[in-house]
C-alpha cells in the first residue's frame, strides 16, 4: 500500500490521566507500559501508544502524531528536504522494532516516517472496527503548498473536493483508490498546522456525553458529514486536540 498512516502516538502531560480518559471515551486497553511508552489496543491488538511530553520538547501541548510508513526512513528525510520540508528530529532506532524520523510539510504540520526493522506482521483491526483511526485530516497552513508536497512525497491522489465557501476546499486525499483521509486550510484561530486524527465510537451521542462526562471539551460537533458519517471535535482534560467519528448518530 502506497505509504500509509499505520500508528498513532499522543504526548501527553498526565499519562494516567490521558489513559483513563481515552479508555472512558473510546473504549481502548492498554497493555503494561514498558519503559515510559505504553500502547493501546483494540480487540487486544495495538493501534497506538501514549508517552510523556520528553525532555527534547518540554513546553510543547499535549498532541496527537501520526507515523506514515516508508520503505526507508533516510530517504524520506532527504525526499522531504528536497520538497521543502523539514526534519525536525533525525532518524533514530527502536533497538529491534523500528526506525523514525519527525517531519514538516513546508506549511509546519508535524508528522512521524517509519520503517518496522522486523519482517514479523502485526495483527490488526479490521478498518472500520470501534476504537480504529478511521480518518487522517491536515489542517494545513497553506493547502495548494501542502498538497503538492504530500502528493509528491507519498503518491497520495486526490479525491472529491468540496468548496466549504469562505474557508475554501476540503480536499479529499486517496491511496490505491480507496478514500483515506481529508485536507484544508486551517482556520484562523488555529495556533498552527496540524495533522488531526479521528478515532472511531459506538454512536456520536452517547460517545459525545462521555467526553463531556470525563473532562473532556468539544469544539464544535456534534454534525453529520457527506457520506452520512457524525463527528465531534474535541479535545481532552490535557488539551490534546482529537476528534469522534461515528457511522451511527
Amino acid at each position: 500500500m502506497q505509504n500509509p498512516f499505520v500508528w498513532h502516538d499522543l504526548m501527553t502531560t498526565d499519562v494516567e490521566a490521558a489513559k483513563k480518559f481515552y479508555g472512558d471515551v473510546v473504549g481502548w486497553t492498554f497493555q503494561p507500559p514498558m519503559m515510559d511508552y505504553t500502547v493501546f489496543e483494540v480487540d487486544k491488538m495495538g493501534i497506538g501508544g501514549l508517552m510523556p511530553v520528553p525532555e527534547h520538547a518540554k513546553g510543547m501541548p499535549p498532541m496527537w502524531f501520526g507515523y506514515v510508513y516508508v520503505p526507508n526512513v533516510d530517504e524520506a528525510c532527504a525526499k522531504a528536504k528536497s520538497l521543502g520540508g523539514a526534519v525536525k528530529r533525525e532518524p533514530w532506532d527502536v533497538p529491534n522494532m523500528l526506525r523514525l524520523a519527525v517531519l514538516a510539510d513546508p506549511t509546519g504540520a508535524m508528522f512521524n516516517v517509519m520503517t518496522p526493522l522486523s519482517t514479523e506482521q502485526r495483527p490488526m483491526p479490521p478498518a472500520g472496527a470501534l476504537g480504529t483511526i478511521g480518518w487522517n485530516e491536515l489542517h494545513a497552513g497553506d493547502l495548494a503548498k501542502a498538497w503538492e508536497f504530500y502528493s509528491k512525497m507519498f503518491g497520495w491522489t486526490k479525491g472529491t473536493t468540496m468548496p466549504m465557501g469562505e474557508h475554501g476546499d476540503y480536499q479529499i486525499w486517496q491511496i490505491d483508490g480507496q478514500d483515506t483521509g481529508g485536507m484544508m486550510k486551517k482556520f484562523d484561530d488555529m495556533p498552527m498546522p496540524i495533522w488531526a486524527y479521528y478515532f472511531y465510537v459506538d454512536g456520536i451521542d452517547k460517545a459525545t456525553e462521555r467526553l463531556k462526562k470525563a473532562g473532556g471539551k468539544v469544539f464544535m460537533g456534534p454534525h453529520e458529514v457527506p457520506g452520512g458519517n457524525w463527528i465531534v471535535n474535541a479535545s481532552d482534560p490535557q488539551g490534546g486536540f482529537f476528534n469522534l467519528l461515528s457511522k451511527t448518530k
